[in-house]
């Protein structure tokens, strides 16, 4: 051997090389399961919002979406259309139409041609026929000029004019129906205010400007608010055995600043607070995503009943005043079902858990549906253990497994789902809760198309607005109370308030 080679290395020099090569492959493997996993993240297996979806995601999704619709196949048997027994959504004729018309009568036979006016062609009468025609009137500016009276006081002297409704002396003004239009137009159908004022001038033929549009709304918000609807509509909220709860970020031009002048730290949100039916939906702008700003909505501090909410940290704060929390099940299901996608063998124990939880919620419907207020002990025993057991299983066959980025995916939510299991389970045994808190979910689909349309809202208070104007329209149909109406309402100061159900 030359006097200057190296020895070769050692047994445990090998072994050592060899123990570090394998740990980094390990971390490898587990940061490229990471990386795949963020990049097959979508709206149907996280709680990644749409909008949020990473491109490949999203391109994923379209193509299973479209490959899935590929592979059904229509029967040849199936005619287009509505199927026998599907229940049409007609017209159903007026017992006591509007008024009526009668139409001339033929001229021409469509069998064959013959002149139906000529009695020598024997021609007669036999009964008649009728349809109904519904629709709209013309929409017509119609331009009012009131004569305002002046009285002058035999006492004081002091003149009195009479007044106009919405309107005062010497001004011209839009009424309650053009305002009730820029309102529905911008909030209802989330068209931006220039646009609304585009819209509302084909229709009226008068010029409407983005300006007024922009007043009308928050005119309104205005007039709800110095009638008390927020206040109203929290007392209204805290009588409800159970209520849920979201929120979701908002784009703000310009943020709040405290009494220095600095930026309030913090991203803007809308929350919403609703019962589970579309009785009362509540929103509300905060500015920030934290604990006490939730706090501060004054409506869950020192209320008692059963919150349907996901598993964000700023909730837990109620949870120990609370005679339940329930947590959303579609969240849950999500998660599970990216955890089996990481590996269908060894995460099968997710997919059994969301395969258990709609099998309990189906159950439960069951159990409604027989008029049944909880389910057959029996087998809700059998459920749970089910439940119990899997994810047990998805703990110790991930308690160890190697991620690049601390615990393993699957080992996180099976602690969760082990650590939250009463928290998951609460719908089974108080059948009034629902499972998902789907529909807070739907109720911010509102503020989230509204802000996908405008792209943002200019200051926290504009938001404001736009969620006390949101939150009384879509109540006050809750109630059955035409749009219309209850703007007609509010602008003559005597809106419609909720009121609690136990009163």
């Amino acid at each position: 051997m030359p006097a200057d080679a190296q020895p070769p290395p050692s047994y445990e020099e090998l072994a050592g090389l060899v123990a570090v090569l394998a740990d980094r492959v390990g971390a490898l493997e587990a940061e490229n399961a990471e990386l795949r996993r963020r990049l097959g993240m979508n709206a149907g297996n996280s709680s990644t919002p749409p909008s949020r979806e990473p491109i490949a995601a999203k391109a994923a999704r379209k193509a299973k979406r479209s490959a899935d619709r590929s592979s059904r196949e229509r029967s040849p048997d199936r005619k287009p259309g509505g199927q026998p027994g599907h229940k049409g959504s007609g017209l159903t004729p007026a017992a006591v139409p509007d008024r009526a018309e009668s139409a001339a009568a033929p001229a021409q036979c469509r069998g064959c041609g013959a002149d139906l006016a000529d009695p020598a062609a024997g021609a007669s009468d036999v009964s008649a026929a009728w349809a109904q025609v519904w629709d709209i009137l013309p929409v017509v500016m119609e331009k009012v000029h009131w004569q305002l009276p002046r009285r002058r006081c035999g006492c004081c002297q002091k003149i009195t004019t009479a007044a106009a409704p919405h309107a005062r002396a010497g001004s011209v003004v839009y009424g309650p129906g053009i305002n009730a239009a820029a309102v529905l137009l911008s909030s209802e159908g989330n068209v931006p205010v220039e646009r609304t004022a585009a819209l509302m001038e084909a229709l009226l033929g008068t010029p409407v400007s983005s300006g007024f549009v922009a007043r009308a709304l928050a005119r309104l918000a205005q007039r709800l608010q110095a009638a008390g609807f927020d206040a109203a509509m929290k007392a209204a909220l805290q009588a409800e055995d159970v209520l849920c709860g979201d929120e979701t970020p908002a784009n703000v031009i310009r943020k709040d600043t405290d009494e220095h002048g600095e930026t309030v730290p913090g991203a803007p949100h809308a929350v919403t607070i609703r019962t589970p039916g579309a009785r009362l939906i509540w929103y509300a702008a905060m500015g920030s995503r934290s604990g006490p700003a939730i706090a501060g909505l004054g409506v869950l501090e020192g209320w008692h009943g059963y919150l349907v909410r996901d598993d964000y940290a700023a909730w837990h704060q109620f949870d120990a005043q609370l005679a339940g929390v329930q947590q959303c099940a579609a969240h849950l299901i999500r998660h599970c079902k990216g955890v089996l996608e990481l590996h269908p063998q060894w995460q099968a124990w997710a997919g059994q858990v969301r395969d258990i939880l709609r099998e309990a919620a189906a159950a439960v419907q069951a159990a409604r549906n027989d008029r049944k207020t909880q389910l057959d002990p029996g087998l809700l025993a059998d459920l749970r253990a089910r439940y119990d057991e899997q994810v047990a299983w998805g703990i110790t066959t991930n308690r160890l497994r190697h991620w690049h980025k601390g615990r393993h995916p699957g080992y996180n939510l099976a602690r969760r789902l082990q650590e939250k299991a009463e928290q998951v389970w609460l719908f089974t045994r108080e059948f009034q809760v629902p499972w998902t808190n789907n529909a807070s979910e739907q109720a911010l689909k509102g503020p989230k198309r509204h802000q996908a349309v405008s792209g943002y809202w200019h200051t926290t208070t504009t938001l404001a607005d736009y969620c006390r104007v949101r939150s009384y329209l879509v109540s006050a149909r809750g109630h059955g109370i035409r749009a219309t109406d209850a703007i007609h309402a509010a602008l003559t100061g005597k809106p419609w308030l909720p009121e609690p159900a136990t009163a």
